[in-house]
């Protein structure tokens, strides 16, 4: 054992970490808009040679009919995962019409308004009418075009073998999945404490085009004819133009115990609020939405980091996790890189991994409203202004400086990477480290810097730019083939999600109407 190594254990408490704890599970799922080649947001139907979006494993949408979602299946390794997501990006380009491509970037193409842009449709099922309905109501409470930002969610689990291990190690009184489900709260909380440096190491969100912001108070300064921008911003998706909402900001979302985050959400989604109510059910004999109340459905909380467990189709995520506890975390933080194909690439994972494993292992005290606070502001500084000279942040109610405190998670971080360099013989993670450490004294590396400076070099604004690199990523992915296995895996799971979805619409027996009421009782059940 090298002394590195000692210290890294030592630092988390720990003997040793095996081999076996370091085989973390992984997914990503990664949003993009299907847009012409002129950069307007495409108008066309989902392509049916992707299959149905209700029912495919790996191709679905999120908000709008043309907001592609790419999913990979859960794997432990990161070569493995970044191939399937490559490869689900080579047949998406196949069946993609020729005059459309992939938005490389998070924040939208050319819109003229909310009018352009086409609800996701899931067929004539009531659960597909449902996800429709849900995004209606997102539209008039916070209008379609925010809803049109993309992301990269990143799904993450410790192996199985570890929690056995770890639970004799903490020599905890609890219940296995129990404890499992306190480690992960223990997580989200150190995650929700140090999540500021994810936007500054991998935001690429610091300009928008204007059309975006029409109708739209904004503080963003101008950087040409078509562009707006904020000159030291990292991440606009993760400010008040993006993932941001007035009403949710009553929320106190807390994750000291499960009880505590599942009743929060619980409340907000049974409270009847004023400008919800004001909106109404339906219009012309069409609902508006799910319900009038704060939330129509606890996805609607636009968290940084949420407790996940999988389920089947239909089933509530609170309800799953009451039940069963907590199985694993979707990391909602980052931005899609327009200079990388798959919008992540190898480096920024194993950060990730490190990262994670650093929160999991590391102390992490109960949240309290002051410091819920406190890292709301923290984030918004590091969103907004996170590459300015001499930026401060607050740290138990005392400034700090962001370089400061950034060099001494770095310290920590790299510590849990050395645990995972030990057990994958490499030092890959060590080295993904060092790469966002030299962010830190130089911020011209981060990719939010990089975009503004190659739009500068190339005189092009957001729009244009983006498009370019989208030509070249469409360029890259249909110059590539599929193995013939691959190509035969995905044409049947297109295949197979139709039938799926004739199936799912052949079983219903009640009217939606019906349906909804059903489901809207269900949810006030659960709070009484």
């Amino acid at each position: 054992m090298t002394k590195p190594l000692e210290e890294s254990l030592r630092r988390f408490e720990l003997s040793e970490f095996r081999t076996e704890w370091g085989q973390i599970h992984r997914g990503i799922e990664k949003e993009s808009l299907r847009v012409t080649n002129d950069g307007h947001l495409a108008q066309t139907p989902h392509p049916s040679g992707l299959g149905k979006a209700l029912t495919h494993p790996h191709i679905t949408t999120d908000y709008s009919e043309a907001l592609l979602e790419l999913i990979t299946p859960v794997k432990t390794s990161i070569a493995e995962t970044l191939d399937f997501l490559n490869d689900l990006h080579i047949y998406t380009y196949s069946v993609l019409p020729q005059d459309e491509r992939l938005w490389v970037s998070s924040m939208p193409c050319l819109m003229e308004s909310d009018d352009d842009i086409p609800l996701a449709l899931y067929g004539d099922s009531n659960i597909g009418k449902l996800k429709t309905l849900y995004r209606e109501g997102l539209g008039h409470r916070y209008g379609r075009a925010m809803q049109t930002i993309a992301g990269i969610h990143y799904n993450f689990s410790m192996p199985e073998s570890f929690w056995p291990d770890y639970h004799k190690i903490k020599r905890s009184p609890l219940a296995l999945q129990e404890f499992q489900t306190q480690q992960y709260l223990h997580l989200i909380r150190n995650f929700h404490r140090n999540s500021w440096l994810l936007p500054y190491f991998f935001g690429a969100s610091p300009a928008v085009s204007k059309c975006f912001t029409q109708g739209r108070p904004h503080e963003l300064e101008e950087f040409d004819e078509y562009t707006l921008y904020k000159p030291h911003a990292t991440a606009l998706r993760m400010g008040n133009l993006g993932y941001k909402s007035e009403a949710q900001k009553s929320l106190f979302v807390c994750y000291n115990k499960l009880d505590n985050y599942l009743d929060s959400l619980q409340e907000a989604m049974s409270t009847p609020y004023a400008p919800y109510q004001a909106i109404g059910m339906k219009k012309h004999g069409n609902y508006l939405q799910i319900n009038t109340n704060l939330l129509q459905l606890e996805n609607e909380f636009y968290g940084t980091i949420r407790p996940k467990r999988v389920g089947q189709s239909g089933e509530r995520p609170l309800t799953l996790l009451r039940e069963s506890g907590i199985q694993y975390i979707e990391v909602r933080i980052l931005d899609l890189n327009p200079f990388l194909p798959n919008g992540l690439d190898a480096e920024q994972i194993r950060f990730l991994d490190s990262f994670l494993i650093y929160c999991l292992l590391s102390p992490s005290p109960e949240c309290t409203q002051a410091s819920y606070a406190e890292i709301e502001e923290n984030l918004s500084r590091v969103v907004n202004e996170g590459r300015a000279p001499g930026l401060m942040l607050e740290r138990d109610g005392k400034a700090v400086a962001f370089s400061e405190w950034a060099n001494e998670l770095m310290v920590d971080i790299s510590h849990a990477a050395t645990m995972l360099d030990d057990v994958h013989n490499t030092d890959a993670y060590t080295a993904a480290c060092a790469a966002q450490q030299k962010k830190i004294a130089d911020p011209s590396l981060t990719p939010s810097a990089r975009l503004l400076a190659a739009m500068r070099e190339s005189g092009q604004a957001f729009c244009r730019f983006t498009m370019s690199q989208a030509a070249a990523t469409d360029a890259h992915f249909r110059a590539q083939k599929l193995s013939a296995q691959r190509l035969q895996e995905f044409q049947e799971a297109s295949h197979l999600s139709v039938a799926k979805q004739a199936e799912i619409e052949a079983s219903d027996d009640i009217e939606f109407d019906e349906f909804l009421s059903q489901f809207n009782a269900i949810a006030e059940s659960h709070t009484t």
